[in-house]
């Protein structure tokens, strides 16, 4: 049913709502827009499959600007039935709540990396607990998040199918318990969430998920759920190993982490190997790290006023004199006319395109 194609990627509808959720909490766009998949023609095609690593990165930069408590209650808030697509109402058509959330497991691979995702459904007499499970290499704060609006999801599409509110018996998060729990009383109902265990998960009464659902119409269940298989067939993953290598290489940039080791984890290789892919993709490690520090140093050139030395200090520079000539030896000007212009005078000189690079005299390694 679900391809290993699909499988480094998330539908273009989880993506929207991850771009949806970051402007309706301040995040910079700048910060995200250039990722792979959110190009209009990727993020608003339902058939194309944006990189996991772009809704990962998303969710980071967006628990930079607020609590994960409220990433997740935004998340969750901005769900609205159909925004997921198909998923969605695979819950709300089955006769049960509890046989649409069967249907929506099966098919979780329509929303969500199955490879770094998965949840598990038991049933224990009078309960019901779903399980998420997500093992993907997040932030802590952004991993928190994403958990927590997964349960949030599950609450809210299984009081869609019954068309009533569903109060859990308990809730729990495998995340660190935040400061003020406002943001999770309100996403889930109930003030009982247990936190720090190794698994997330919620559970409701049996009786409430064995009720019938409202919506339920006979034969329509099947029919989603071929439509969910022809929506699986006919994705167009958008996964080029460089693109995401380089993804994962600026969110290591911002994360002050940016080291072959570390890349080499986040691409889930040994570094031998990822140095191996990028010679089969016609560059090297040094010029990748060479054009993130260019870019990075450019958009704080042209979208703040911050000084040149504060600039070397935020861009691993020893200096501001090494960062003159590393801007030299890109552009053939210096930072000063290059932020006056708002564009550089030539095309910047990389080792994407040429040479490959250093980083440069007294950059820090």
């Amino acid at each position: 049913m679900v391809s290993h194609a699909h499988q480094g990627t998330t539908s273009s509808a989880l993506t929207r709502l991850n771009v949806n959720a970051a402007r309706l909490l301040g995040t910079p766009p700048a910060g995200y827009a250039h990722l792979p998949g959110l190009a209009p023609e990727h993020l608003n095609d339902d058939l194309c499959r944006p990189p996991a690593l772009t809704s990962i990165r998303i969710a980071e930069l967006a628990t930079v600007h607020a609590p994960w408590t409220e990433v997740a209650r935004v998340m969750t808030r901005q769900s609205g039935i159909g925004s997921l697509g198909v998923w969605d109402y695979l819950f709300t058509s089955a006769p049960t709540p509890l046989e649409g959330m069967r249907d929506a497991t099966a098919y979780l691979a329509t929303v969500v990396d199955t490879s770094t995702d998965t949840v598990r459904i038991s049933e224990d007499g009078d309960e019901v607990t779903v399980t998420h499970l997500n093992e993907a290499h997040l932030a802590h704060e952004a991993a928190s998040a994403v958990r927590a609006c997964a349960l949030g999801l599950y609450h809210r599409r299984l009081g869609e199918a019954a068309q009533r509110t569903l109060v859990p018996v308990r809730v729990a998060l495998a995340a660190e318990a935040p400061a003020r729990h406002d943001a999770l009383t309100e996403l889930y109902g109930t003030r009982d969430i247990e936190f720090e265990v190794p698994v997330s998960s919620i559970t409701f009464r049996t009786a409430d998920l064995n009720s019938p659902s409202p919506q339920a119409q006979p034969g329509l269940s099947g029919v989603l759920r071929r439509h969910a298989e022809q929506t699986l067939a006919g994705a167009v993953p958008l996964r080029n190993w460089l693109d995401l290598f380089r993804a994962a290489l600026t969110s290591l940039h911002d994360e002050g982490a940016l080291t072959l080791s570390a890349a080499a984890g986040r691409m889930a290789v040994s570094t031998r190997t990822l140095q191996r892919r990028l010679d089969e993709h016609g560059t090297t490690w040094s010029s990748e790290v060479e054009t993130v520090r260019r870019e990075h140093i450019t958009r704080l050139l042209h979208g703040t006023d911050l000084s040149i030395d504060a600039i070397a200090a935020r861009s691993d520079y020893a200096d501001a004199r090494a960062l003159r000539r590393a801007v030299h030896r890109w552009y053939s000007t210096t930072p000063a006319a290059l932020r006056r212009t708002g564009r550089p005078h030539g095309t910047a000189r990389t080792g994407r395109d040429d040479e490959p690079a250093a980083p440069g005299p007294g950059a820090r390694r």
